[in-house]
Parts: C-alpha cells; sequence; structure tokens
C-alpha cells in the first residue's frame, strides 16, 4: 500500500477498543516487571491479559511467524527482542512492545522501564525519549509533513547527547502492521507526505545512550546497537482528527 489508509467511523471505535486494550495491557506488564522474573513470563501475562478481553488478539503473534505476543528488548537490544528463559536483573531496561487486534484492524505501542533500581543517567535517557514521543505526537494534525514528526524527535534527542537508530522508523498501520508511510526518527522539517484526516500512525522513537549504529543478533530477530550501549524505545499509536489528533493506544 503506497498510501493513506483512511478509516470509517465504525472502523476507528474498533481502533480505540484496541488502543484501549493495549494500552492497559502495557501498563499491567510494566507493573509486573521485576528483578528474577524471566520474559518469557511476561510475554505469557501479556497474552492472558489481552484474550481476556472478548474480540482482542494479539497482533504479533502468528505475524511473519513471530511465535509471540511482545517483543522484549532488553539493555543494548533495540526492537524485536524475543521473550526467553533470560531472567532480569536489577539495573536492567526493558522495552515492552506489542499490538492489539479487534476486528482485523491493528494497534502497535510499547514503552521502556527500568528493573528495580536503575541509576539516574539511564533513567534520564527513558526520560527523554519518552518526552520525545510525546513531543512528536503533540505535531500530529492534518497537513503536518512526516519530516516535521521526525526532525523534531532528531532534535530533541541529539541535543541531550543521544542517538536516534537512523535505521530503524515508525510507520502507518490499520489493516496491516506495517503500511505507508514510514515515519523516520531523524529527518527535515517541510518533507515527505503530508497527513490527512483520518489515518493512523505508529511514532516510535528508537534511541541510544551510544552512537545509534545496529547488528543483527543471531536469532533472525533481535536488532542491537553496534556498540553494546543502552537503547529505549516508546510508541504510541496516533490517529489523524480535524482538531489534531487521538492517541489511540
Amino acid at each position: 500500500m503506497s498510501q493513506f489508509q483512511i478509516f470509517s467511523q465504525a472502523e476507528i471505535e474498533s481502533l480505540r477498543k484496541a488502543g484501549k486494550i493495549l494500552a492497559a495491557c502495557l501498563k499491567h506488564c510494566a507493573a509486573a516487571v521485576k528483578p528474577g522474573m524471566t520474559t518469557k513470563e511476561l510475554d505469557k501475562i501479556a497474552e492472558e491479559f489481552i484474550v481476556s478481553h472478548n474480540g482482542a488478539r494479539p497482533a504479533f503473534k502468528g505475524y511473519r511467524n513471530y511465535r509471540y505476543t511482545l517483543c522484549t528488548s532488553v539493555n543494548d537490544e533495540c526492537v524485536h527482542g524475543l521473550p526467553s528463559i533470560r531472567a532480569l536483573k536489577d539495573g536492567d531496561i526493558i522495552a515492552i512492545d506489542s499490538g492489539v487486534i479487534v476486528d482485523d484492524l491493528y494497534t502497535d505501542a510499547c514503552v521502556s522501564v527500568g528493573v528495580g533500581k536503575i541509576d539516574a543517567k539511564t533513567q534520564q535517557f527513558l526520560d527523554v525519549t519518552k518526552q520525545t514521543l510525546e513531543m512528536a505526537c503533540d505535531l500530529v494534525a492534518p497537513g503536518v509533513h512526516i519530516g516535521d514528526l521526525s526532525a523534531c524527535i532528531q532534535k530533541n534527542v541529539e541535543m541531550h547527547g543521544y542517538s536516534c537508530v537512523r535505521s530503524l522508523t515508525g510507520h502507518g498501520l490499520g489493516k496491516t502492521l506495517h503500511q505507508f508511510p514510514d515515519i523516520p526518527n531523524t529527518g527535515e522539517k517541510g518533507t515527505g507526505p503530508v497527513l490527512p484526516v483520518g489515518t493512523l500512525i505508529a511514532i516510535e522513537p528508537i534511541t541510544a545512550m551510544g552512537k545509534g549504529g545496529i547488528r543483527d543478533g543471531n536469532d533472525g530477530w533481535t536488532i542491537l546497537t553496534a556498540d553494546g550501549s543502552f537503547s529505549a524505545h516508546f510508541e504510541h499509536t496516533v490517529l489523524v482528527t480535524s482538531e489534531g489528533r487521538e492517541i489511540i493506544a
């Protein structure tokens, strides 16, 4: 699909339902994180939460043969970390990324949290990445260029001394999990496609405390920072409305 998908009012209601479940799921999972638990245990918590809601199902499970409800990316893992028997440790950080489908429509969101007690520098890194997501979301409105969002993300991340992971982007979503347009985390104002009313996008700053280069893991999914520095990931699903925007998840 090389054009924006525009949603009907009935479809928007389905997306709102999915988004509400997803936001609650991520909050539930984040509260459950503690030293000693495994990422596979966290994945089970998420799946049980989502399927307990009538009509909802995990968006990631089965997508391109992916086997899990969550992507659990720990420390230097940027995205697509596989849930496993790995136990979380005090001082780790973890990105909890998931999606929910209702009526065959996709939502996608992510939060990053510390495990136990993390140091002040790491907490600031998480705070800046989250703040960057909120700033980009606040810009969303009809007529805004994708590049306006990208430039906002890049400027705020870099002015705090961190890096954007340039090769990983946000995206459109709806009838599929990833569709037009890509939303880079670096870019220039006034460039790229222009947002219309009624479309849906996933904005997701993916950042590194180091240089932001990446390397592939050995499992076919996980992407890590090349220099081993911590990575953070926050994401909202956002609907473009005539008044501006609505955070769906």
